[in-house]
C-alpha cells in the first residue's frame, strides 16, 4: 500500500492526481502545513525539507519500501509503476519531458512565488505580485499554443499533463 503525505496546495494535487490517474490504490494523510505540521519531527522523518508531498511506498522497487518527496518525482515514480503515461515515442515523449519540466521548474515556482508575495511575506507589495503573475502568464500562453488543436501536451495524455493541471487549472480559474 502506498501512504501520501500532502495538504490541498497544487503540489499535493498532482501527487494525489497521478496516484489516481495510474490506478495506485493509496492512503493519503493529511498534513496541514498551516499549522507547522509539515516541521514535526516524526514528518521531518519522512523529509527532512519538511515539505509535502511525500511518498511511502511499502511494496517499493525489489519489494523494498520507498520514502519519495518532490511532486514531480512523485508523478514520475507512479506513471513508471503503473507502466501508464509515458510516451513510447520518443517524439512524444521528448514534448512531454519537455513541458513536464517547465511545469515543475517554471510554472510551479512562479506559482509559488505568487502565492508567498500573496499570503506569506510580511511585506506585501501589489507590485510584485503582478510582476510574476505577468512571467506566469507568459508560460500559460506557451502551454495554450501547444494545446491548441489537440487535447494533450504531447499529443496523449503524459506525465507532463498530470504535472502541469493543479497549476494549470487553479491559475487560469
Amino acid at each position: 500500500m502506498i501512504d501520501l503525505y500532502l495538504w490541498g496546495t497544487a503540489n499535493g494535487l498532482r501527487a494525489s492526481l497521478a496516484l489516481a490517474e495510474c490506478g495506485l490504490q493509496h492512503r493519503v494523510h493529511k498534513v496541514d502545513i498551516t499549522k507547522g505540521e509539515a516541521k514535526k519531527p516524526e514528518f521531518l522523518k519522512l523529509n527532512p525539507a519538511g515539505a509535502i508531498p511525500v511518498l511511502v511506498d511499502q511494496q517499493g522497487p525489489g519489494g523494498k519500501p520507498l520514502t519519495l518527496a518532490q511532486s514531480g518525482a512523485i508523478v514520475v515514480y507512479a506513471c513508471e509503476k503503473a507502466g501508464r503515461f509515458i510516451p513510447t515515442d520518443l517524439r512524444r515523449r521528448a514534448l512531454a519531458a519537455q513541458f513536464f519540466a517547465m511545469a515543475a521548474s517554471d510554472i510551479a515556482g512562479t506559482s509559488g512565488t505568487i502565492f508567498r508575495l500573496e499570503f506569506v511575506v510580511p511585506d506585501k507589495s501589489a507590485a510584485n505580485v503582478e510582476f510574476f503573475k505577468n512571467i506566469l502568464l507568459n508560460y500559460f500562453r506557451v502551454i495554450d499554443q501547444q494545446l491548441a488543436g489537440r487535447e494533450y501536451l504531447a499529443d496523449e495524455i503524459s506525465f507532463a499533463d498530470l504535472m502541469l493541471y493543479p497549476n494549470y487549472a487553479v491559475r487560469k480559474a
